[in-house]
């Protein structure tokens, strides 16, 4: 309206043609840049109003999906627990097993060692039984034996070039000790391996024609196969598992007993 005013004014002064052409060119001009500044401020606000609003949402939405990635890789490391590790956290001295008995040397027991929370890959648990000493024939369920009732008298530690009897070894694991055994075949050099833990405490080591694997250390309830005396495992087993708490007489020693060791 206020474009057509002014062309009318124009149009009623003496003025050239050339000058009122001129004017009116430039009305329209600012006219146009008005009404078009103005709707590109507007539009620009409306454009940055959204981009925030929808920028939080997708923040938010970022920061959900990261927390719930955590969440399930936390639940994924947790299951990834092994059995035997989960089952040796749970595992002590079963209610039918006897604890109280006179070391073997008369004097104060060692002290029991706790179950270790890193053990060797591949152990084996087993179920407590009992662990009476008696006079009769036994038969193991497994070779060798891991736990069990056993003779009255226990092996003494050390190394033997020859087996040794079941009963007698199981009765030295009830005081704590780690059995190792190994194939009578096995090479030269890994027997050589093996001869130094004999010299160590709560040590056994034997050879035993039964079993199937090269090498087994086995402890109270606890035993692991091996390929051969240089696995790095059976320096780990040795010292998380000897003088164990879930052996019921752990700490009794292996001295006194029956059995002249080579080493």
């Amino acid at each position: 309206m206020a474009i057509k005013n002014l062309v009318t004014k124009l149009g009623t002064k003496p003025r050239s043609a050339k000058t009122a052409a001129i004017v009116l060119v430039c009305v329209i001009a600012l006219a146009g840049a008005a009404c078009g500044g103005e709707s590109m401020s507007s539009g620009q606000g409306s454009s940055s109003g959204d981009s925030s609003s929808g920028g939080s949402e997708k923040t938010a939405a970022m920061t959900a999906a990261s927390e719930e990635t955590t969440a399930a890789a936390a639940k994924s490391d947790s299951e990834k627990t092994d059995p035997e590790e989960a089952e040796l956290a749970r595992a002590e001295v079963g209610k039918k097993e006897i604890t109280n008995m006179i070391p073997a040397d008369g004097k104060r027991p060692d002290r029991a060692r706790p179950l270790p929370e890193n053990p060797p890959e591949g152990i084996e648990v087993y179920p407590a039984t009992t662990n009476r000493s008696v006079k009769v024939p036994i038969r193991y369920d497994r070779q060798p034996p891991t736990n069990g009732d056993h003779a009255p008298i226990w092996q003494n530690c050390g190394f033997y070039g020859e087996p040794i009897q079941n009963r007698f070894a199981v009765h030295s694991m009830d005081h704590g000790v780690v059995w190792i055994t190994y194939r009578p075949d096995l090479p030269a050099g890994q027997v050589d391996t093996l001869l130094p833990y004999g010299e160590e405490i709560y040590v056994i080591v034997s050879p035993n024609p039964g079993q199937d694997a090269p090498v087994i250390a086995t402890s109270w309830r606890v035993q692991l196969e091996l390929d051969g005396a240089g696995d790095p495992r059976l320096r780990k087993f040795v010292d998380q598992f000897r003088i164990s708490e879930i052996a019921p007489l752990s700490g009794n020693r292996c001295v006194s007993g029956i059995g002249r060791p080579a080493a």
